[in-house]
């Protein structure tokens, strides 16, 4: 793709005339003593976040709109929302009544979200452009999820058409996909926290092994469509975990949230928070133990996180934040059909072991040159260790002989920074927004494989001068660098309709220079022969990708919108480098290149029914996945992991949201929600790599991880302080591999199909004063189940879900 063919866009992006605005202030006072109120957040409900509040309660913004609805929110006083003329008020005298007396908790929780409505991104906020894309945004803080297990299936309930691996009881890793994408901790979408990157590699390895406590969580960000413009090239797009801010009204704020469950769970969380003058911070230490509910699945977690920020004046503030995360974990093992049949709960792996030191850093310094123009700049890094060892032949069913295990370690040391500038314009005398950014991102990673120790606790030493023939030695090292640029511009056509063209200039240079060392054994088991391969690979590529968004919105509550954009997704280093006992890759394997388009409706009917419903397409050329090696096989092993074809994705996905408070006409005493989230996916391999082999029976096939029905639907009713929840789950079969496999009981069960399930969730939390007690029973019918079909750790082979569960947290709030 060149630059030439598309000079028309990127003129029409970097167009930009200044008009004059308008300017409007005013001043907010406390209802009950006329004082000001500082830290008020005051957005334009269409747009997003203006201004804040100063010591002196005053504020001041320009806008070129003739009328404006403005919502001022405080965590501390009820919101209000107040439609403004422009031309004739430009002096307003804002009220705050005092919340916790006027209301309960639980009509807090409901009153945000009914008239705030933080379920979805606005058009521009801060140093970013959603306008025309599909965003969803989980209030974390009035979820009724079980939080201190990060239990994934309760807190996206209500995104669609999330497809969840759910393997584990405390939440250690985040197994989210969608739309046809592999759930495999979370590596088809990018995932960041608080604007930044927090996996592996972006590029290289974009696997996320920390997962952010959910109770330290405010939102979980997720945009999809165009997402990949401005947050890098993934087919899932985006999932942004945006931490809670420091209290801005005291200068000291703690939390402490004790958690018990069955299979020996326990968790704390504990939190300071505060401001004071022009400094605030937020801080929090997350531990969690337990036995796992299966045996040989004990595992220790520590997770710790601060920030820190300062307040210059009101356009600068400069943070910082640091995170760390360690834990330990036994694995099981997995399973094949028979034995998932026979006890869903049964292990015969006790020597399996996984261990994640996660070390994140970030400082962003944010500055407002005018009321109409933004300024970030993010720097971020990390230095982790991931270390597997264990036992993992392909004959699941066998027992562990003893001897030396597969020792593999990973090392990810990176480091970058993005920056970004918006600001607001006139185009021909309309509103306009123009964004550009650009990221630079260097990694230097590396990976080794080799004997591990014969014992079987969790020592994570090399063992090669214990057993100098072990069957498969390497190490490798992958640098990996990436620059880029992108661009996004809203053009308000009119009041109604907005276009928003972008692009993404990228360039990508990896390598993976390294050996493996491979034994040859005779009938006895001893060594007659070694080889030794050497590899010195290094792959550049730039290109640029485009895109652009549309959204009309009929009426301040229905908003029509769509998008299409391309996508691309490199191959990992895990593809090139490790030697996986369940499964072969091909050596002439390459990236996926494709685009994906949403059209949608979205709105608010008089705070009785809050809903969005889109129909998607997804495109993939090159798609890879796994496939019987019928071209000569590699290692002898039957299953290649490859570029098997062409495959298109077509769905529709919609969430609807009752607010039966209003629609019954409850008092204030009650709160009354009903939802129903539903996804329907049809997909098909349109084209095959291996034209005139026994491969090509792809063609026609469905594509891997895609339920076609995925339904998720529940209940929330309150009074005054005590919340209740009733949660069901549905997703039908889907298919682990290209082949649309069926038969059971091979080797390793790492390909076949996931039955369908379905799950049912009860939750329960009431508060009183500086107290709340919070508790639930998860999967209440004791449903047999699983999700995940591994092929390497933690199996390979079937990876059973939990059964019935129950937890209890006891909240101090002071």
């Amino acid at each position: 793709m060149k630059l030439r063919d598309y000079k028309f866009i990127f003129a029409l992006i970097f167009s930009v005339s200044l008009y004059a605005q308008q300017t409007v202030k005013g001043v907010v006072v406390f209802s009950k003593n006329t004082q000001p109120v500082e830290g008020v957040s005051i957005y334009d409900k269409s747009s997003g976040l203006l201004t804040i509040t100063d010591k002196a309660g005053r504020f001041e913004f320009e806008t070129s709109k003739k009328e404006i609805v403005l919502v001022f929110f405080s965590s501390e006083y009820e919101i209000k929302e107040v439609i403004v003329k422009t031309q004739d008020e430009k002096n307003l005298n804002i009220v705050l009544q005092d919340l916790t007396t006027e209301l309960s908790e639980v009509i807090i929780n409901a009153n945000r979200r009914r008239i705030f409505e933080l379920s979805r991104l606005k058009d521009v906020e801060e140093t970013a452009i959603y306008a025309g894309k599909k965003t969803e945004v989980v209030l974390v803080d009035q979820s009724m999820a079980n939080l201190a297990s990060n239990n994934a299936r309760q807190i996206y309930s209500q995104v669609a058409g999330l497809n969840i691996y759910q393997n584990d009881d405390a939440g250690l890793q985040l197994n989210v996909g969608g739309r046809g994408l592999d759930p495999n901790r979370t590596a088809n979408f990018n995932t960041r926290q608080n604007g930044y990157d927090i996996s592996a590699d972006v590029l290289g390895y974009p696997e996320s092994y920390y997962t952010p406590a959910s109770e330290g969580l405010e939102e979980i960000q997720v945009i999809r469509g165009a997402a990949s413009l401005q947050y890098g090239t993934q087919f899932g797009g985006l999932i942004n975990f945006k931490m809670k801010s420091p209290n801005p009204n005291k200068p000291l704020e703690v939390i402490t949230r004790n958690t018990i469950g069955s299979f020996g769970l326990y968790t704390n969380f504990t939190s300071l928070s505060g401001t004071k003058n022009k400094l605030s911070y937020y801080t929090y230490f997350n531990y969690k133990k337990g036995d796992g509910f299966r045996p040989n699945s004990e595992f220790e977690s520590k997770n710790a996180f601060a920030h820190l920020g300062y307040q210059f004046n009101n356009k600068t503030k400069l943070t910082g934040e640091v995170t760390y995360l360690r834990y330990l974990a036994q694995q099981g093992g997995g399973l094949n059909d028979s034995q998932f049949r026979e006890d869903p709960l049964q292990s015969n792996r006790t020597r399996n072991w996984f261990q994640v030191d996660w070390l994140l850093y970030n400082l962003k310094l944010a500055h407002k040159f005018s009321e109409a123009t933004n300024f970030t700049f993010n720097f971020f890094g990390l230095d982790a260790n991931r270390v597997a060892l264990g036992f993992r032949d392909r004959r699941v069913d066998l027992a562990d002989p003893g001897g030396e295990r597969d020792l593999i370690s990973s090392d990810f040391s990176n480091y970058g920074f993005e920056t970004r500038l918006l600001t607001k314009y006139k185009f021909f005398k309309k509103d306009a927004t123009f964004l550009i950014g650009g990221k630079f991102y260097k990694a230097d990673n590396g990976y080794s494989q080799g004997p591990g120790s014969a014992g079987s606790d969790a020592n994570f030493s090399s063992a090669v001068d214990d057993f100098p023939f072990y069957r498969s030695q390497s190490e490798y090292d992958n640098p990996n660098l990436n620059v880029a640029l992108f661009s996004e511009n809203i053009f308000y056509i009119n009041d109604k309709l907005s276009v928003t063209p972008g692009f993404r200039l990228e360039y990508i240079k990896t390598e993976s220079i390294g050996m493996r060392k491979t034994f040859n054994f005779d009938g006895a088991g001893n060594p007659i022969d070694a080889g030794t391969e050497s590899q010195d690979e290094e792959k550049e590529r730039s290109f640029v990708l485009l895109g652009i968004g549309a959204s009309y919105k009929a009426s301040r509550s229905i908003e029509f919108y769509g998008n299409i954009s391309q996508n691309y997704r490199s191959v990992t280093f895990g593809d090139l480098n490790v030697v996986n006992p369940a499964n072969a890759v091909d050596p002439d394997i390459d990236d996926e290149k494709g685009f994906t388009a949403d059209i949608g409706i979205r709105g608010n009917i008089k705070n009785l029914v809050s809903f969005d419903t889109n129909i998607f397409g997804l495109f993939y050329n090159d798609r890879i996945g796994l496939i019987d090696a019928q071209i000569p096989p590699i290692n002898n092993i039957g299953k290649l992991r490859t570029n098997i074809g062409d495959a298109k994705i077509l769905g529709l996905e919609s969430l609807i949201d009752f607010n039966l408070k209003n629609i019954f006409r409850l008092n204030n005493n009650f709160r009354a929600n009903y939802f129903i989230n539903t996804s329907f996916v049809t997909s098909e391999y349109t084209s095959s790599n291996f034209e005139n082999t026994t491969s090509d029976f792809v063609v026609g096939n469905k594509v891997e991880f895609i339920p076609e029905v995925n339904i998720k639907t529940g209940i929330q009713f309150g009074y005054k302080n005590l919340l209740s929840s009733i949660q069901y789950t549905y997703l039908s079969s889907q298919f682990t591999d290209a082949r649309n496999s069926t038969v059971e009981d091979d080797l390793d069960s790492i390909v076949g199909e996931i039955p369908a399930y379905d799950i049912l969730d009860v939750s329960l939390s009431y508060s009183y004063k500086k107290f709340k007690l919070e508790t639930g029973i998860n999967n209440v019918l004791d449903t047999s189940y699983f999700t995940r079909r591994a092929t390497g750790y933690p199996g390979p082979g079937i990876i059973p879900s939990a059964p019935r569960n129950f937890y209890a947290t006891l909240q101090l709030k002071f």
